[in-house]
């Protein structure tokens, strides 16, 4: 008779190739001599390899390395943050021109400890990378910042290219894998953002495999496109310790593409789904792709 551990043992898709070549190599000490953290590294992103040693892409994670909060999913380790680093903006511009990146993801630890969030600093960032990489691409996955208005605002008002805040979950399991984030908060967070610089594409990623069912996945999609969201990316959530949510089901390849398919049919301007798919997997790729829907659609908008 098998187990629940057996029936859920990882799958062959989920397998990856480790590549620790000197793009790795350099990459990783880069990081250390700047003093930087990636949550690549933090939150033990299967597409570390890929990224790092293949694509020669990372995600900076600023703020530090200390979550304020506890979510259910998350490697990431939480406590009390350290003060802040005001010089922490420039050493990531700094990195970004050695690394001669064409698009920059930038995410933080949730900073509830902060009444601005870390938006100050999250926008200096962004307007740092602006002045060294003129021609880099920004893409922002800031916390939900306590769902104050002006916190938002901040980080607008630098302009990054994209703003990328995730949903994490369908709104019936939202509470018991998120910490103080709530569902209808991230959906009004990404709407305001819309609004405050429409030209500026949004985005979100969604985790499964924590029980969630077909139609709820369909319904937090409807969900998003209500609150204009554009850029979508649907991954498999993996345990990353024992103390962490059990994988209630592992997707396979077909459904994943089978979501992406009804992803596309709701509107978004691209979805990226798959098992290894994390919310910057790919990223450069998404930055043109809602650019050219935006075109499309400003196109139709004036010749209606």
């Amino acid at each position: 008779m098998s187990t629940r551990e057996d029936h859920l043992r990882k799958p062959e898709w989920l397998k990856i190739k480790l590549n620790t070549n000197e793009n790795y190599t350099g990459l990783k000490k880069m990081m250390r001599e700047k003093k930087l953290h990636t949550v690549c590294e933090e939150a033990k992103c299967p597409n570390i390899h890929e990224c790092w040693a293949v694509r020669r892409t990372a995600t900076f994670m600023i703020l530090g390395d200390v979550c304020t909060r506890a979510c259910r999913f998350c490697a990431v380790k939480t406590g009390l943050p350290t003060e802040l680093d005001l010089a922490e903006p420039e050493r990531v511009a700094d990195s970004v021109a050695l690394m001669n990146l064409k698009h920059a993801v930038i995410t933080a630890v949730a900073r509830d400890d902060l009444k601005d969030g870390g938006a100050a600093v999250f926008a200096e960032t962004v307007r740092a990378i602006r002045r060294k990489n003129p021609f880099t691409t920004i893409e922002v996955l800031p916390s939900d910042m306590g769902g104050v208005y002006d916190n938002l605002k901040t980080l607008m008002d630098s302009k990054p290219d994209i703003l990328n805040h995730n949903i994490e979950t369908v709104s019936r399991l939202s509470d018991r894998v998120r910490a103080r984030a709530k569902y209808n908060r991230s959906l009004e967070f990404l709407q305001r953002a819309k609004e405050m610089q429409p030209d500026i594409p949004t985005k979100s990623s969604l985790m499964v495999g924590l029980g969630e069912t077909k139609e709820e996945i369909i319904q937090t999609m409807d969900d998003l496109r209500a609150h204009n969201v554009d850029i979508m990316t649907i991954g498999q959530y993996l345990q990353p310790s024992k103390k962490h949510l059990k994988v209630e089901k592992y997707y396979s390849p077909d459904e994943f593409a089978e979501l992406k398919e009804i992803a596309m049919q709701k509107g978004f301007s691209h979805c990226e789904a798959g098992p290894l798919v994390r919310s910057s997997y790919h990223a450069d790729e998404q930055v043109s792709s809602a650019a050219k829907q935006l075109h499309r659609e400003g196109e139709q908008a004036l010749e209606a």
